[in-house]
C-alpha cells in the first residue's frame, strides 16, 4: 500500500519535472542579443524565480524517491 502511494507520488513528481522544465525559457540569446532586442520579450524576473524554485523542489522529490524506490527501503521486512 505505502509502495504503490510513493510511486504514484514518484510518477506525479516525474510528469511534473517534464512540464515545469518545458515551461522554462531558453537562457541562450541567439542572435537577438546582438541587437539588444534579447531583453524585449522577457518574462518577469519573479516569475522565473518561481519557476526555478518548483522546478528544484521536485526534481528533489524525483530523486529522493528514485533512491527510496531503488533501495527498495520499503519493502524490507524485520
Amino acid at each position: 500500500m505505502v509502495v504503490t502511494v510513493v510511486k504514484v507520488v514518484w510518477a506525479i513528481a516525474a510528469i511534473g519535472v517534464c512540464v515545469l522544465v518545458l515551461l522554462h525559457s531558453p537562457k541562450g540569446d541567439g542572435l537577438g542579443a546582438l541587437g539588444g532586442q534579447a531583453q524585449l520579450f522577457t518574462s518577469t524576473k519573479s516569475a522565473e524565480e518561481t519557476l526555478n524554485r518548483a522546478t528544484w523542489l521536485l526534481t528533489i522529490v524525483f530523486m529522493a524517491l528514485t533512491v527510496v524506490l531503488s533501495g527498495g527501503w520499503l519493502t524490507a521486512t524485520p
